[in-house]
C-alpha cells in the first residue's frame, strides 16, 4: 500500500519474517513452542525462586525479576507474530504499533539494567566477600531494581512521544514482524532528525554504558580470580558467574550483531532475523542456561518435588 507523501495512517501491514508460504505451518509450530518454552521456563524460575528460601538472596532476587521481564519481552512480539502467521491478517492498528514500540522499548531496557545489576552483585560477592551482606542488603537490591523500571520507562516514553508526533508517512508497510522504531523512522516524511539523536543519546545511556559497567565488573572479577591460589576457588567463582555470563553474551551478541555488524543487502532480513534471537531464542534459553548450569536451581527444584511426592 503506497501513500502520499502527506498521508496519516489508521493501520500498518508487518511483512513478517521472510519464510516461504508453504513453511509457515512449520515455523508457526516451532515458533509457538519457543514461546510456551519461554513463559513457562520462566515462570518455573519465578516459582522455585519464590518457594525455596535457600534461594532468597540478592543473586535470585534479581533473577526472578530477569525472568519477569523474559516472559514480558517475548510476549510484547511473539503472540502477534504466531497470530500473523495463523491467520494471515498482518495488519496492526497505529495504536497497537504505539503500545508494541513503547512496550519492547522497556523490557528491552529493563533486560539491559537488570543484567548490570547481576554483574555488580557477582562482582561484589567475588571481590568482596567479607562485606557482600552489607553492600548487598536488600534496601539496596530494590533501589536497584525500582530505579531500573524508572529508567526503562522515562526512555520508552520518550521515545514513543517522539514516535507519536510523527503522523505522515509514505507507506505503511512495515519489514518486519513486529513495530521497529527505527523501521517507522525509515517510513516516516516528517523530520526524524530529534528521534535519530535522541536514539543515539540514550541508547548510549541504556545500552551502551550499562555493557561498559558489565565489562568493567568481570575486568575486575577476572584479576581477583587471576589471583585466587586454589584451582577449586578458580573453579567456585567461575561457576558462580558462568550462567550470567552466557546469558549477557546471547543478549549484547544479537544486539551487536543487528547495530554494529556491517550490513548486507538484505538488509531487512537480517534485521528480522536477528531481532528473533534476542525476542524469542534468549529469553527461551535463560530458564535451560540457569538451571542446567546452577546446582541451586536443581537442587531447589529436586527440593519441591521431593516435597510433592512425599505429601502425596
Amino acid at each position: 500500500m503506497r501513500m502520499d507523501n502527506e498521508s496519516t495512517v489508521s493501520e500498518f501491514i508487518l511483512l513478517g519474517l521472510p519464510i516461504r508460504a508453504e513453511d509457515q505451518g512449520m515455523y508457526f509450530a516451532l515458533f509457538l513452542t519457543m514461546y510456551l518454552t519461554t513463559v513457562l521456563g520462566n515462570l518455573l524460575i519465578i516459582l522455585l525462586i519464590r518457594l525455596d528460601s535457600h534461594l532468597h538472596n540478592p543473586m535470585y532476587f534479581f533473577l526472578s525479576h530477569l525472568a519477569f521481564t523474559d516472559i514480558s519481552f517475548s510476549s510484547v512480539t511473539a503472540p502477534k507474530m504466531l497470530m500473523n502467521m495463523l491467520t494471515h491478517f498482518q495488519s496492526i492498528s497505529y495504536a497497537g504499533c504505539i503500545f508494541q514500540v513503547y512496550f519492547f522499548a522497556i523490557f528491552a531496557d529493563l533486560d539491559s539494567f537488570l543484567l548490570t545489576s547481576m554483574a555488580y552483585d557477582r562482582y561484589v560477592a567475588i571481590c568482596h566477600p567479607l562485606h557482600y551482606s552489607q553492600t548487598m542488603s536488600q534496601s539496596l537490591c530494590v533501589l536497584l531494581v525500582v530505579v531500573s523500571w524508572a529508567l526503562s520507562t522515562v526512555n520508552a516514553l520518550v521515545h514513543t512521544l517522539l514516535l507519536a508526533r510523527l503522523s505522515h508517512f509514505r507507506d505503511n508497510t512495515i519489514p518486519h514482524y513486529f513495530c521497529d522504531l527505527s523501521a517507522l523512522l525509515k517510513l516516516s516524511s516528517s523530520d526524524t532528525t530529534i528521534n535519530e539523536l535522541v536514539i543515539l543519546v540514550l541508547g548510549n545511556v541504556v545500552i551502551t554504558l550499562p555493557f561498559i559497567c558489565i565489562l568493567v565488573s568481570y575486568g575486575h572479577i577476572g584479576v581477583t580470580i587471576l589471583k585466587t591460589p586454589s584451582i577449586k576457588g578458580i573453579c567456585k567463582a567461575l561457576s558462580t558467574c558462568g550462567s550470567h555470563l552466557c546469558v549477557v553474551s546471547l543478549y549484547y551478541g544479537a544486539i551487536i550483531g543487528l547495530y554494529f555488524v556491517p550490513s548486507s543487502n538484505n538488509t531487512n532480513d537480517k534485521d528480522a532475523i536477528v531481532a528473533v534471537m534476542y525476542t524469542v531464542v534468549t529469553p527461551m534459553l535463560n530458564p535451560f542456561i540457569y538451571s542446567l548450569r546452577n546446582q541451586d536451581m536443581k537442587g531447589a527444584l529436586k527440593h519441591i518435588l521431593s516435597g510433592r511426592l512425599c505429601s502425596q
